[in-house]
């Protein structure tokens, strides 16, 4: 058994209850803004809700080893990452999306038509080139950060934004010119 954790009744593995306790304390402060990251990478609000369980599950089988490290939110980021475009390689689990659910509900001030352009150009970019664009502009990681986060390299997440950036823009700007 893994030190910090304790084995349930069941058989399984249950953190101890100071670590149980920061886990839900974590999980409660940052729900919303891995939420949105999922969105952010996904665009599907039902999918990203499963990236994000999927993540929240497997940091909780890591927590004592994360949280000692201090990456739980790194951690997290990665899994949802890695989730998404785990989704590419594997054919059989890919599925239909009909569109885009609209404006974040957590922000109804902002403008829906702006929003619902800038999602649906987000999610016309590759794969790899949406993760990098989310993780570099929308959570605001470094080059660095984002290439750990990913496992590639730093030119590569370069690459990866300009090419994605210049792909926003002129599909942003065919956009604004059609409205």
């Amino acid at each position: 058994m893994a030190p910090g954790r304790w084995l349930a009744p069941d058989g399984g593995a249950v953190l101890k209850p100071g670590d149980e306790a920061a886990f839900v304390e974590f999980v409660a402060a940052r729900q919303t803004q891995l939420s949105r990251t999922a969105y952010a990478v996904c665009g599907d609000w039902d999918r990203a809700e499963d990236l994000l369980q999927t993540a929240l599950l497997k940091l909780y089988l890591a927590w004592p080893r994360v949280r000692r490290d201090g990456r739980e939110e790194a951690y997290v980021r990665q899994i949802i990452i890695r989730t998404n475009l785990d989704e590419v390689r594997r054919p059989r689990w890919r599925r239909e999306r009909v569109g885009l659910d609209g404006v974040d509900p957590a922000s109804p001030q902002s403008d829906f038509e702006t929003r619902e352009h800038l999602f649906a150009a987000l999610q016309s970019l590759p794969k790899m080139q949406r993760s990098v664009v989310v993780l570099r502009y929308w959570i605001g990681l470094s080059v660095a950060e984002t290439a750990v986060d990913l496992r590639i390299s730093e030119g590569a997440v370069k690459s990866h934004a300009h090419r994605g950036l210049g792909q926003l823009r002129a599909t942003c700007t065919i956009q604004a010119a059609d409205s």
